[in-house]
């Protein structure tokens, strides 16, 4: 089977939900999954049941500052962590290939974009990858079979209400 490259971006919520969910869906048909999250550091109710699954998860920012409070000190860290991540991520060989807020990790040169680049440009034939951010890079757009984009009507956050535990995260 040949394997394609979903793209789910956009300002509306839901781009990594869909993405866990095709997770979800490949680990059920008796499927390989590693995914990297890049730019999250709040742990959220699916990476526990993804590992559980028996997916492979590499997150890239536990415990550092948003990106435009951190130290150019902190910047090099994050960006050396999560190269990494992506690269072990790639050593997997995992049938899909799931690489969450690529996007911003991009946009804000949190990870080595050429390697990204060969992960998503350069996969195995047979592998799924999955892209999720707001705004990706042209490459991204050019590259993928599936590009959904989401947009936000209406959203909580404008009546006051903030990000609930086992719906938002």
């Amino acid at each position: 089977m040949k394997g394609l490259i979903h793209l789910y971006w956009g300002e509306g919520k839901g781009k990594t939900t869909a993405a866990m969910g095709l997770a979800l869906r490949a680990l059920g048909a008796g499927k390989t999954v590693t995914a990297v999250q890049f730019l999250k550091g709040r742990e959220s109710g699916e990476i526990a049941l993804l590992r559980a699954l028996g997916a492979q998860v590499f997150r890239g920012k536990d415990g550092a500052p948003f990106t435009a409070r951190m130290s150019d000190e902190e910047r090099a860290g994050m960006y050396r962590l999560q190269t990494e991540h992506l690269r072990q991520a790639m050593e997997t060989g995992a049938d899909v290939l799931l690489l969450d807020e690529a996007c911003a990790a991009v946009e804000k040169g949190c990870v080595d974009e050429t390697l990204l680049r060969r992960a998503v440009l350069e996969k195995p034939p047979e592998q799924e990858v999955v892209l999720t951010g707001r705004r990706p890079a042209d490459w991204m757009r050019e590259a993928a079979d599936y590009s959904t984009e989401l947009r936000c009507c209406r959203h909580p956050y404008e009546k006051g209400i903030g990000a609930r535990k086992g719906i938002e995260y």
